[in-house]
């Protein structure tokens, strides 16, 4: 029997309580975040080890492309989101993109350097239909006011950390035994399982009439003689050569005869100029609203700061974090890509307690403001990296750290994760103004990609210059640790700002918790 208060209909299959079409969409998700966790695992040692292996400059080389494809990945979530309320529909940008991807996966098996940028840029367009309309989807099942919801979103959201759990094992396994390329080829065997859960939903009609275009005469509507739904995806496949040449303006840190503002590449040059305009836009917009929307608005910009600072720190997981392990740690029971997965192993463990924390707290009138557990957070990081930093001191003579430091290191700032990331999203819809609140979600969103430039800059100071395939030693530990010292330096800083001006982010929040 239904709780009393639930939406819903007798047609819509379901099963274990919920809309039977949210654990399809779980499993298409959860494959789907293991081709990408899986690939990311892999992807700072092959450029490493393979693809930049005969310059000095291999890991700036490295920084800056992984920084572009990061930014470039999630900042394509804003442009394919927008397609897909107003054109394709949930289904078929789901659908186009979940193709895209694993087009890109499996062009990452060969071995050749156009290949590797060509399927960046695959993923990265894929990525853009896929990401953002998977998530909405499971929104979708649930009507306005079904205390199922949030439930169901818990639910959703363990496929997303299971699947970055399991394939930096898998993918990190394959690649050390067998090859760099099969590691990739099973992410996109990962993505094709994740399209064919997606199918078989359809197919069962599990759905019912949800994710479909908003509009029939849209979507079929030609332009320039061709039907819009056949139209993106062509665009679509155009846009990935001009990517790749994109990503591909790494050159610039070691030529002068590349696009360079600075020691930018291009990408870095687009989202400078996006982040100016972002500024201009905002200004206007503050100047404009009545002095209560201007409170909750500063406020959400200082969330969204935060949240891209943390993100910054955070994401350096998937690379200097990577090489560290690769170059410093002693490694006994995974190898360095494989210790990718301990963030999503530790966020399956301790998400249900720390939300049961706060449900305590709530009920003891105790759960900290949304500003304090921001500011928390932030200091979770900075101890996290001052772990790090502290390991030179159990190196042995190769420079080689204990294990158990990376480990707490990622256990910590998982913490500090849960702290910061289930609140930031629906503190920022509560703060915006009505009418720019979609805006203000395009944002958040491009909190992330702003986030990747931030690891590019730190990756590029910490970079080790070497053709050495097997650089290690001390000397390499001492420009990991230094810089996790500097790091851990300027996260602690930062959150305990966020405590000290605490009271005074509260009474911008005003009723907002």
């Amino acid at each position: 029997m239904l709780d009393k208060g639930v939406s819903t209909t007798i047609e819509e299959p379901q099963m274990f309580g919920h809309p039977k079409g949210l654990f399809y969409l779980f499993f298409a998700e959860l494959w789907e975040r293991f081709s990408f966790y899986g690939m990311r695992a892999l992807l700072t040692l092959y450029m490493v080890q393979e693809i930049f292996k005969a310059i000095v400059e291999r890991d700036a080389a490295t920084a800056a492309v992984y920084a572009s494809y990061g930014s470039l990945v999630y900042a394509s979530t804003v442009i394919g989101g927008q397609i897909s309320d107003k054109i394709l529909g949930m289904r078929s940008s789901i659908f186009l993109g979940g193709i895209l991807m694993a087009i890109g996966h499996f062009v990452l098996a060969i071995e050749n350097d156009i290949a590797f940028f060509l399927a960046l840029a695959f993923i990265i367009v894929g990525n853009g239909f896929f990401k953002p309309n998977i998530s909405t989807f499971v929104g979708a099942l649930y009507k306005e006011g079904d205390i199922r919801k949030d439930s169901g979103f818990t639910i959703f959201y363990m496929g997303i950390n299971i699947g970055g759990w399991i394939a930096p094992l898998l993918c990190g396994w394959l690649a050390a035994e067998y090859g760099w390329h099969y590691g990739f080829g099973l992410a996109g065997i990962g993505m094709m399982a994740g399209l064919i859960f997606f199918w078989s939903g359809i197919k069962k009609h599990v759905f019912g009439d949800k994710g479909m275009p908003p509009s029939k005469e849209v979507y079929e509507k030609a332009i320039i003689g061709i039907p819009q739904k056949t139209l993106i995806p062509i665009i679509a496949v155009l846009c990935v050569p001009v990517i790749a040449f994109v990503l591909s303006s790494y050159k610039s840190i070691t030529s002068e005869d590349t696009f360079l503002i600075g020691e930018k590449n291009l990408v870095g040059i687009i989202f400078l100029a996006i982040g100016i305009a972002i500024g201009v836009y905002l200004v206007n917009i503050l100047i404009k609203v009545t002095l209560e929307e201007r409170k909750k608005l500063i406020m959400a910009i200082l969330i969204t700061f935060f949240m891209t600072l943390f993100w910054g720190f955070h994401e350096l997981s998937g690379s200097v974090i990577t090489l560290f392990a690769s170059r410093n740690v002693d490694l006994t029971f995974m190898n360095a890509s494989q210790t990718n997965s301990l963030n999503s192993m530790f966020i399956i463990i301790l998400a249900i307690p720390i939300s049961m924390l706060w449900a305590y707290l709530t009920k003891k009138n105790m759960n900290p403001r949304t500003p304090y557990k921001f500011g928390f957070g932030l200091i979770l990081a900075g101890l996290s990296f001052y772990i790090l930093s502290i390991s030179k001191g159990s190196a042995n003579a190769e420079g080689m750290v204990p294990f158990a430091y990376l480990i707490a290191m990622y256990l910590i700032i998982s913490i500090g994760e849960l702290f910061m990331s289930p609140v930031g999203l629906s503190k920022i819809t509560d703060l915006s103004p009505k009418n720019i609140v979609a805006f203000m979600m395009g944002i958040w969103f491009l909190s992330s990609a702003y986030a990747f430039q931030i690891v590019g800059f730190i990756s590029k100071q910490l970079a080790v210059e070497s053709t050495d395939a097997n650089v290690g030693g001390l000397d390499t530990l001492d420009i990991y640790t230094d810089g996790f010292l500097l790091i851990a330096k300027y996260a602690l800083g930062a959150g305990l700002i966020v405590i000290v001006f605490s009271p005074l982010m509260k009474k911008l929040m005003g009723k907002v918790h």
